[in-house]
């Protein structure tokens, strides 16, 4: 492996260090999951969302954010209600208990980053953005697509 990617996957390391270290705190507090936890946060911008709109805030599929839905909704920090106009619809509100488990759960990783983030100039903003989803690609094996700039091996060319 070379210097430069022996170092790339040692601050990646770090980061997940850090996002497990924040995970566990907030497991010790509140006693939810990260996912779990995201989907509150996806809740409280809007106090209630279908579930679909929720899974694509995420970046997750519905199937998953309708397990975390399951579980908050035992806990009674969520309600399912269904649409009057449309009954197939169902929205996700977030409960009062619900609002005072974030409340009373700090997500101090994810405040730190908002912060730093925000004071970066717009194009170091784009360049990092662009950098993660970069690599967040690169570690999706479920992906068949190659990457740009990247020959995937396993693919025949036009030229073969």
């Amino acid at each position: 492996m070379t210097e430069r990617a022996d170092a790339t996957l040692i601050a990646l390391r770090r980061v997940l260090q850090a996002i497990e270290g924040n995970a566990r705190a907030i497991a010790r507090t509140s006693g939810l999951t990260t996912a779990q936890m995201l989907v509150l946060h996806a809740l409280a911008e809007q106090g209630h969302e279908q579930p679909r709109d929720i899974a694509r805030r995420l970046g997750v599929s519905q199937a998953t954010v309708t397990t975390q839905i399951d579980r908050l909704e035992a806990r009674g920090l969520v309600r399912r209600e269904r649409r009057r106009i449309d009954r197939r619809m169902v929205w996700v509100i977030l409960t009062d208990e619900g609002r005072r488990v974030l409340a009373e759960t700090p997500d101090p990783l994810h405040a730190r980053f908002a912060e730093r983030f925000a004071a970066l100039a717009d194009w170091e903003q784009a360049m990092l953005l662009a950098s993660a989803e970069r690599l967040a690609r690169m570690f999706d094996a479920e992906k068949t697509e190659p990457l740009p700039g990247i020959e995937d091996p396993g693919r025949a060319t036009a030229d073969s």
